[in-house]
């Protein structure tokens, strides 16, 4: 059976979180980089079958995971190891699987109390346990959901159009000169149905409409025939 232990200010050591960090990633051969990625359960687990073999079916602890569902899981799976070797604690584990710093670093304090009374040096190889899966951010596994770290979609590269395929995209010249012809047709039915038309010069009034008017109709071919409409008017 295991030694309770009880976390107050006074039995605390005050590790820092760089050492309680350190503490973990030896004795687990992990590469955890925040006390925020041990609330997916794993690791504890994993100390439990350090501290009391056969205690945790390891092969059901999920050590790669980024699911909430999945760390309820472990943790359950740590809750049970606790009633078999009667340890007192109830695990916090709707607070331990948001990721918030404050809980995790608490619990790893109690935690890291609760192992010091129970180890007895006997080794331990923790790659081997866990069948040589990583475990930590370090280690490329999967990030917690409740750490803080987002995920970074690469930028999705466009596709490359070959110089022959843009060319086929171009309008040829038939068909530019095909549609100046429709624009200069549709402008010149519009400018002699006017009840003004006269053979005198164009005021400077009219000359401004046209222009507004080619420029309305987002057609550049009317634009580029407008001085020659002009000047055949002004004659």
């Amino acid at each position: 059976m295991a030694v309770n232990v009880y976390s107050t200010n006074v039995t605390t050591d005050n590790l820092s979180r760089h050492d309680m960090l350190s503490w973990v990633n030896d004795c687990l051969r992990s590469q955890f980089t925040k006390i925020e990625e041990l609330c997916t359960g794993a690791a504890y687990c994993q100390y439990m079958d350090m501290l009391f073999p056969g205690s945790v079916p390891m092969k059901r602890v999920k050590f790669r995971t980024n699911l909430e569902h999945e760390y309820i899981q472990n943790f359950k799976i740590l809750q049970a190891a606790f009633k078999k070797m009667a340890v007192d604690k109830i695990i916090p584990i709707d607070k331990l699987i948001k990721g918030r710093f404050q809980d995790n670093f608490e619990f790893l304090q109690w935690f890291k109390k609760f192992f010091d009374a129970n180890y007895d040096g006997r080794e331990y190889d923790a790659m081997l346990a866990r069948d040589n899966l990583p475990m930590g951010m370090g280690s490329g596994a999967c990030a917690p959901k409740g750490n803080g770290v987002s995920g970074v979609t690469a930028p999705r590269k466009m596709p490359i159009v070959a110089a022959a395929q843009r060319d086929r995209i171009k309008p040829s010249a038939r068909t530019m000169n095909r549609a100046r012809a429709r624009s200069f047709k549709k402008f010149w039915k519009f400018y002699t149905q006017q009840k003004t038309v006269s053979h005198r010069p164009m005021k400077f009034r009219q000359r401004k409409r046209n222009t507004r008017l080619c420029r309305e109709s987002a057609n550049t071919a009317t634009e580029e025939i407008l001085p020659q409409i002009n000047t055949a008017a002004a004659r």
